[in-house]
C-alpha cells in the first residue's frame, strides 16, 4: 500500500514538473521532439505487425490451399 502511494506521489509531481517545463519554449520544443519520436515509433510498430499480419495471413491461404489440393488429390 505503502509503495501505491508513493508512486501516486511520483507521478504527480512529474505531472507538475512536465507542466512547469512545457511552459518553456525550450521546454515545449523538447516535448515536441518527444512527441514526434513516440509518433515514428507508434507509426513503425503499426507498420509492422500490419506487415507481419499480411504474411501470417498469406502463410495460412497457402495452408488452406495446400491442404485442399491434397484432399482433392486424394479422394
Amino acid at each position: 500500500m505503502k509503495n501505491l502511494v508513493m508512486l501516486i506521489i511520483g507521478v504527480g509531481i512529474g505531472f507538475v514538473a512536465a507542466h512547469q517545463i512545457n511552459k518553456t519554449p525550450e521546454g515545449r520544443r523538447f516535448f515536441e521532439e518527444v512527441d514526434s519520436r513516440v509518433g515514428e515509433f507508434t507509426g513503425a510498430v503499426v507498420d509492422g505487425y500490419r506487415a507481419r499480419e499480411a504474411e501470417l495471413r498469406a502463410a495460412v491461404a497457402e495452408a488452406e490451399e495446400t491442404i485442399a489440393d491434397l484432399k482433392r488429390s486424394q479422394g
